[in-house]
Order: C-alpha cells, then sequence, then structure tokens
C-alpha cells in the first residue's frame, strides 16, 4: 500500500488496530517517523523543525487543516522552531492505518 495515495477509512465502532507487520510495512515509507508509547498509547511521532516560530505556527495550521478535513486529530507540540507532531487513533488506543496515511500526509505539508 502506498501510503501517499490511500483513502483513509472510516474509523468507528468495529475498526481494528493496525498488525505489528502491517506497522513494520508502512513505517518502511515513514523513515523520519518513530513509533513511540506515551503512557502506554503507541504514536507515530516526528519532530518538523523550522527556521522561526512564524514558520511553525504556518506548518500547525496546515496540519490543523489537514485534521480536520478527515476529522482525525493528532497532537502537536509548537515551540519555536518545531512541531512535533503525534498520531494516534485515541478510539482505539493505539494505532489504525489512517494514523500512517495522515502521518504520509503530513510530510507533504512542510
Amino acid at each position: 500500500m502506498d501510503l501517499k495515495t490511500e483513502v483513509c477509512e472510516a474509523c468507528g465502532p468495529g475498526a481494528r488496530p493496525a498488525t505489528a507487520a502491517e506497522a513494520r510495512e508502512w513505517m518502511a515509507q515513514l523513515p523520519q517517523w518513530q513509533q513511540v508509547v506515551e503512557n502506554g498509547m503507541p504514536k507515530l511521532q516526528r519532530v518538523f523543525r523550522f527556521a522561526d516560530f512564524a514558520q511553525a505556527l504556518a506548518f500547525t495550521n496546515r496540519v490543523g487543516a489537514l485534521a480536520e478535513q478527515f476529522d482525525h486529530h493528532p497532537a502537536l507540540l509548537t515551540e519555536w522552531g518545531q512541531v512535533t507532531v503525534s498520531w494516534w487513533t485515541h478510539s482505539l488506543g493505539g494505532l489504525h492505518r489512517n494514523d500512517f496515511i495522515l502521518a504520509a500526509r503530513t510530510d507533504d505539508l512542510v
């Protein structure tokens, strides 16, 4: 599956988390992202660096627009010169294919 061309699917009741094999396959397409665990929750995370706060804030707003478009919302930490983006599926308590797709789309927003 090419993450950049995939369409997000509805992620309601009955949605299943990504398997370990799927996560490995999809992570190969996201070399600058890491899988992390925070408070027992697996997440995809990447730090994006910028020249100043204004550029970081503009990027944060682009990620926010992407999140609204797909009704799937990451954690965003905006600081001077950097933005940390963390994708995961709250309702599943872990990672769904949409998290990987939206991480790939986030890369396109830089």
